[in-house]
């Protein structure tokens, strides 16, 4: 019987409770789900890539069915490149419900072996994303309820060395 491997294609920048939440339930139906953090050249990073992988591995090191990787490419093909079947895709609201629902279609049209599996967002993480997140470090708030805790450690220590 073949692995059902999910790849969960996204910035996480910085990577949220909410993405944490989605994954746990994730490995529920799939065998393995690699977080693939995805090179944007049109974005400014608020934290480079690599720090980014670094704290996902970190997290999940007790969860050796979540791995963490970085692609550049169409999402379709970095799942053809780590054998997988499925794109697993969080849904926190009506419009990333349509949004996703498009993409979900065009990589159906690209490689007829994928299917994007959807989730609801938990409801008590449905009002975080990266994007408010970011908002929140920016102003030097308290993220602790928003991003994993070991996250929150690292980001708190940047933020002492960059004083």
């Amino acid at each position: 019987m073949n692995k059902k491997i999910a790849v969960f294609p996204g910035s996480f920048d910085p990577f949220t409770v909410g993405h944490q939440s989605l994954i746990e339930r994730g490995l529920k139906i799939f065998d393995e789900i690699v977080v693939a953090i995805g090179v944007n050249s049109e974005k400014k990073s608020f934290f480079d890539i690599e720090t980014r992988k670094k704290w996902i591995d970190e997290l999940f090191s007790e969860e050796p069915r979540v791995k963490a990787d970085v692609f550049s490419s169409l999402t379709v093909d970095f799942c053809k490149k780590v054998g997988a079947d499925f794109i697993l895709r969080g849904l926190r609201t009506s419009a990333d419900f349509e949004f996703e629902r498009q993409i979900g279609q065009m990589n159906k049209n690209l490689y007829e072996n994928i299917e994007t599996v959807f989730l609801l967002t938990s409801t008590e993480y449905t009002y975080i994303s990266s994007s408010i997140v970011r908002e929140i470090i920016k102003y030097k708030a308290d993220i602790s309820k928003f991003v994993p805790e070991i996250i929150a450690k690292h980001i708190e220590e940047l933020r002492i060395s960059n004083q």
